[in-house]
């Protein structure tokens, strides 16, 4: 069974992950956190732009995670983006 960790993003950390600049994804070091990363397994993670039920998703390999100052998730391997087009830079 895969095993998947579900985490919302804003929309300008979403595109840096799609973008390919954002290998790294961070999370307070919370007791919250604590018990959703520490001692865990998961095989991807599913990144969620927003709460709307349309709202863009995408499937990233997981590759573990780091504890500095907080929590340092580390990004493999982009599997799939679902309802996401790339925002036109405003002039």
């Amino acid at each position: 069974m895969i095993k998947i960790l579900y985490l919302n993003l804003y929309r300008k950390y979403f595109d840096a992950i799609v973008n390919g600049t954002k290998t790294i994804e961070y999370r307070d070091k919370t007791d919250y956190w604590k018990k959703r990363i520490e001692g865990r397994e998961y095989d991807i993670i599913k990144f969620r732009n927003g709460y709307a039920k349309d709202a863009p998703t995408m499937l990233v390999e997981y590759n573990g995670y780091d504890i500095t100052d907080r929590y340092e998730i580390k990004l493999g391997k982009i599997l799939g983006v679902d309802k996401w087009q790339k925002q036109q830079l405003k002039k």
